[in-house]
């Protein structure tokens, strides 16, 4: 049972493949650090590689066959690619289905404030994150204004150069004597994540001057008025881009890893398989760090939805082929899982646990305590995801979300469960999990690409 460290294995080849994969990986996840980024550059990517919009091949009444590559969207936040293989659709898709949200601090809607002459933006976390771990840091602002004329506008701040960076203040350690006396839940609340963006009065207010100093900086480069942040969708995440991590550049540090490792290497293992049997999926959604809930969400119908319209366009369509489609699919629920870690090891049981460097990582079920809230693959799909990674030589593990009632998580994968079909949680172990850096290592990342690949070709 014990795994090597493919590292081992690669030749000159594969080495050249490794590099080139995950250079591509460090630009898309510093460039694309909310749902709408990954959004747009999954669409860029794959119009590039001939894929149409679903939405025009609806309004234009155009009809759909075997080899056709399409995409339909989902409020700018979630995408779904199907690549039409030449089996019946009835007879079921291979799904690779990941999320594009991470954990990070989002802006309330009536945010700005002046204390002191100091500007600030309230905000409210979104996801599952350790508070503690966001202040003293370089932050950017991610996001869209959506204003009352109809018009967007995009806003990024802090990841140019030569742009200003804001950030979140911390007790200096002088005077921290009563807040180290706290637990880790306590030292930072919820409501004093408030970003600092000003200190500078602007020159003939008398009241609030520092708050009128930002929103004259906001007009004069967003034309955005006080009221807009009612209609904006603002997220403040880590500033800065993904680098190598380790004198050996083995592994990548960056921020939103979970789950966009896994997201891009579903994609580019989309696109790699070309005239397949079965028709593949690469289903990319949002809000998984809150429970999927929402329109642009797998809770949501736009899967379902797609689906329906893809039947529809090949002149197939009926409630009983949308069921029977579902049902006989298979899905690898793409996404991250615990790296072992030395430094806290007593949270992991060995035998049952991700490490860096062996590859592809499956696990059977997630959940808490007694598996609740797990999808629990069954044994022969497990058997069939066995064979296929052995068929084409991809390093794979399997794991477990920490030891039995240290706590535990969750994914997509019980819901599209729900629809009966065959699915097993896959990916990449990271270290730092929801944390602002996250860690994975590129022997693993190139692996859970390699894996997603096989599936698509062999899954049937």
């Amino acid at each position: 049972m014990k795994k090597e460290n493919a590292w081992k294995s690669y030749n000159e080849d594969q080495l050249n493949e490794l590099h080139e994969l995950n250079e591509g990986y460090k630009k898309f996840i510093s460039e694309c650090k909310t749902e709408r980024e990954c959004v747009k550059e999954t669409i860029r990517i794959a119009e590039a590689k001939g894929y149409r919009d679903l939405k025009k091949v609806i309004a234009n009444k155009e009809t759909l066959k075997a080899n056709d590559k399409v995409y339909y969207v989902s409020m700018e936040k979630a995408i779904v690619l199907f690549n039409i293989g030449t089996e019946p659709l009835e007879n079921g898709m291979n799904i690779l289905g990941a999320h594009i949200d991470s954990p990070r601090i989002d802006i309330k809607q009536n945010p700005l404030y002046e204390d002191t002459e100091m500007a600030l933006l309230d905000t409210h976390y979104y996801g599952g994150i350790k508070k503690y771990q966001w202040v003293a840091l370089p932050l950017a602002i991610h996001g869209v204004v959506a204003k009352k004329d109809g018009s967007v506008v995009d806003i990024v701040i802090g990841e140019d150069e030569n742009d200003p960076v804001v950030g979140i203040t911390d007790l200096l350690i002088h005077l921290a004597s009563d807040q180290m006396q706290k637990t880790a839940a306590k030292v930072v609340e919820g409501e004093n994540l408030d970003v600092l963006v000003g200190s500078r009065p602007l020159v003939g207010e008398e009241k609030d001057a520092v708050k009128a100093q930002i929103l004259k900086y906001l007009k004069d480069n967003y034309d955005m008025e006080e009221e807009d942040f009612l209609s904006a969708e603002l997220e403040v995440v880590p500033a800065g881009k993904a680098r190598d991590y380790g004198f050996d550049r083995s592994m990548i540090m960056g921020y939103g890893q979970d789950d966009r490792v896994c997201s891009y290497t579903s994609l580019i293992a989309m696109l790699e398989v070309e005239n397949t049997e079965r028709t593949s999926v690469c289903l990319l959604v949002d809000k998984e760090e809150i429970g999927s809930v929402g329109g642009s969400s797998m809770h949501s119908k736009f899967f379902e939805n797609a689906v329906a319209e893809i039947l529809d366009r090949m002149g197939c369509y009926s409630e009983l082929a949308v069921r029977r489609t579902l049902q006989n699919s298979f899905m690898l629920s793409s996404d991250v899982s615990a790296a072992f870690d030395p430094l806290y090891a007593s949270v992991s049981e060995k035998k049952n646990t991700a490490y860096f460097g062996k590859g592809i990582t499956f696990n059977k079920y997630t959940g808490r305590g007694g598996k609740g809230g797990s999808n629990d693959a069954n044994p022969e799909y497990i058997a069939k995801i066995r064979r296929m990674m052995e068929k084409h030589n991809v390093p794979f593990q399997t794991a477990e979300l920490g030891r039995v009632d240290q706590g535990g998580g969750g994914t997509i994968a019980y819901i599209t469960a729900n629809y009966g079909m065959e699915v097993i949680d896959s990916g990449v172990p990271v270290l730092n999990m929801h944390a602002p850096w996250e860690i994975c290592s590129k022997s693993d990342i190139y692996e859970a690409k390699r894996g997603y690949v096989a599936f698509l070709k062999e899954a049937k």
